[in-house]
């Protein structure tokens, strides 16, 4: 893949491209179920409500009822999708997913919509930044954070047609669409999106977009990175890490999330454990989000391409 004109393309919220992929899915797959937690407008699933109402189910505020009947729909051969908000999901219902889903290794998709700080005035108590390091640590769970809509819409349907519990982890805000219909998501693998011999960046989820910003700003400077879309957290592509690591020496890592358990850490332990190379996390530094508009928290929270461009130069003096 080349350059990507990140000033042109269409923004798509990967909640709507959510929204919009259950809907055809929905008529494709006849044991599809979407469950709700009272949400449904701002998690999208109501574009499922409105074409297949009865196989739309609103739980009300419970999200641990949200799961545990997901976790017995699945259990009589249906394929529910669990969606709520991620502090919710993982957060309130971690028995249920833990002991009733991931256990059993049920087929349960949970949608984990408005993820990350980019939620931006919702403040601190609706800033899911550490459900994937929760959901990582959980046995039989696949982890997947997509960059743009396109790519969610292939998430979701991978998700539907793989059989196991599965954590989707997608955002408000609306992302410029990086990938056309050519893109091929794959459960377990990561796709290396720019080359470059100075230094790597492997990121996830609003990042991808923040990490193409910065290789654009490095190269006008002489410096050349590849950027690795890491979409599969869980289980995590090693031969794509160890490969760039090898290529470029140095390695930096990008999340809308804490920097401990999540993207980071899983490159980090790959790394530690096969190739260790200098390394730095850009994400959230093991603080709590606060109420403001998106852009303003990214930047205070150092998630912008200036950061990851400071971390890549920081690894290469490293090397």
């Amino acid at each position: 893949m080349g350059v990507f004109d990140l000033n042109t393309t269409q923004s798509i919220a990967t909640r709507d491209a959510y929204g919009k992929t259950l809907a055809q899915l929905g008529a494709d797959n006849k044991d599809i179920v979407v469950l709700d937690a009272d949400l449904s407008k701002s998690t999208k699933t109501a574009d499922f409500a409105k074409v297949f109402p009865e196989r739309f189910i609103n739980m009300g505020v419970a999200e641990q009822n949200l799961l545990g009947f997901s976790a017995g729909l699945a259990a009589a051969g249906k394929i529910p999708f669990a969606s709520t908000f991620a502090i919710f999901a993982t957060g309130r219902a971690f028995e249920i997913i833990r002991n009733s889903i991931a256990y059993p290794k049920l087929n349960v998709k949970i949608a984990a919509t408005h993820a990350g700080i980019s939620v931006g005035e919702d403040g601190a108590s609706h800033q899911a930044i550490e459900d994937v390091a929760i959901m990582r640590s959980v046995p039989n769970m696949t982890v997947l954070v997509p960059a743009d809509a396109e790519e969610t819409s292939q998430v979701i349907k991978a998700a539907a047609a793989f059989r196991g519990p599965v954590y989707i982890r997608l955002g408000r805000l609306a992302l410029p669409v990086l990938f056309d219909s050519e893109y091929q998501f794959e459960i377990g693998k990561a796709n290396v999106i720019r080359e470059g011999t100075d230094a790597a960046v492997i990121a996830n989820g609003l990042m991808v977009v923040e990490a193409l910003k910065a290789a654009n700003e490095l190269s006008a400077d002489g410096i050349e990175i590849t950027v690795v879309n890491c979409a599969c957290v869980k289980p995590i592509d090693q031969d794509t890490i160890v490969q760039v690591a090898k290529n470029t020496g140095a390695v930096v890592t990008a999340e809308e999330h804490n920097i401990i358990g999540g993207l980071g850490s899983a490159v980090a332990e790959v790394l530690g454990e096969t190739y260790p190379v200098p390394m730095r996390r850009v994400g959230v530094q093991d603080l709590f989000g606060e109420s403001g508009r998106p852009d303003e928290l990214l930047a205070k929270y150092h998630l912008k391409a200036q950061d990851i461009i400071a971390a890549v130069k920081d690894v290469m003096q490293r090397k």
